[in-house]
């Protein structure tokens, strides 16, 4: 929202087709490749929650 200018309103009220219009605007057209499982298990393991959910449900 902050990047593109738009109030909270117009970001929820946009359709797909206007936010892909907006990030390719921004981005100059390149395509970001999807994230895989791999990079999602790398990121936890290098950034590891303090807490777990489960350790916060028996508080």
């Amino acid at each position: 929202m902050s990047i593109l200018r738009w109030s909270p309103e117009i970001f929820w009220r946009a359709t797909p087709r206007e936010l892909i219009a907006a990030w390719e605007g921004l981005s100059g057209g390149r395509m970001i490749e999807s994230a895989l499982s791999s990079d999602l298990e790398r990121l936890m393991e290098s950034f590891p929650d303090s807490e777990t959910i489960k350790d916060k449900e028996t508080d």
